[in-house]
């Protein structure tokens, strides 16, 4: 019977930014745990790659969660075409790494669009539908560095710290509506958005040391935490932000 909770057939599930990375892996576990998976990003040939990965057939919508009006325009579409969205996974994201006192104002710009924008664009998007239906699953991945911070990454933290908020906002505006608004924040994962540290002997060194679990995360490891988010295992549970970081934030 428990084990039912977390069961997604017969769910449909959005993904934005899966075409790789924990985007990918995420719709990937979605797959298995039974829901229809919606892959999403602005490549259509890196989407099409994508879906070629999986065992059963994927839908794609490519469309830039950067534009709100793109993004509204894409999911009114879906939705009048093939039917509810009843699961967000708010993924997209990009990382730019500078001392902050010569921080390219375009690199930041770019930040608060791909980071925070794309987060309210699509959640407002697919919330104005699962509102009229008065149930959905909205997730929203957030960071390690939504509660930390480190060198040369002080405007992407601040980006997280505003998804965690925006979480909670979400929780606290549509709960009443029948939604569950949340926010996974991973740790330090092996993914292309980590290739130059993952690539750096020092940061490796001192991410060890630094990590009580002593290693890098996987991203397949994040996919129990974004299954219960997105099932009825969670349906009391709203603007949590759930930690899949091996204990970095726990530990001095």
């Amino acid at each position: 019977m428990s084990l039912t909770l977390f069961n997604l057939t017969g769910r449909r599930a959005l993904i934005t930014g899966s075409s790789q990375g924990i985007g990918l892996a995420l719709a990937k576990g979605l797959a298995d745990a039974g829901a229809s998976v919606v892959l999403n990003g602005r490549d259509e040939k890196k989407l099409k790659d994508a879906a070629s990965q999986f065992a059963s057939p994927v839908e794609l919508l490519p469309f830039d969660v950067t534009e709100h009006g793109a993004a509204r325009a894409a999911v009114d579409a879906y939705e009048a075409e093939h039917g509810a969205i009843d699961i967000l996974v708010n993924n997209a994201g990009m990382q730019h790494r500078g001392p902050l006192e010569d921080f390219p104002e375009d690199a930041f710009e770019r930040l608060l669009r791909t980071n925070i924008a794309s987060v309210f664009n699509v959640g407002q998007a697919v919330a104005r539908h699962m509102i009229k239906r008065g149930r959905g699953k909205i997730v929203n991945i957030a960071s390690v560095q939504t509660a930390l911070a480190r060198p040369s990454i002080a405007p992407y933290t601040m980006t997280k710290g505003a998804v965690g908020n925006l979480t909670k906002g979400m929780a606290t505006d549509w709960a009443k509506y029948g939604l569950q608004c949340n926010a996974i924040a991973p740790g330090y994962f092996e993914t292309p958005l980590n290739a130059a540290l993952m690539a750096d002997p020092n940061f490796n060194s001192w991410l060890e040391k630094r990590t009580p679990a002593g290693r890098w995360g996987k991203v397949e490891e994040l996919v129990g935490a974004c299954i219960y988010l997105s099932s009825d295992a969670s349906s009391f549970v709203n603007g949590h932000i759930l930690y899949v970081d091996g204990g970095i934030t726990v530990s001095l």
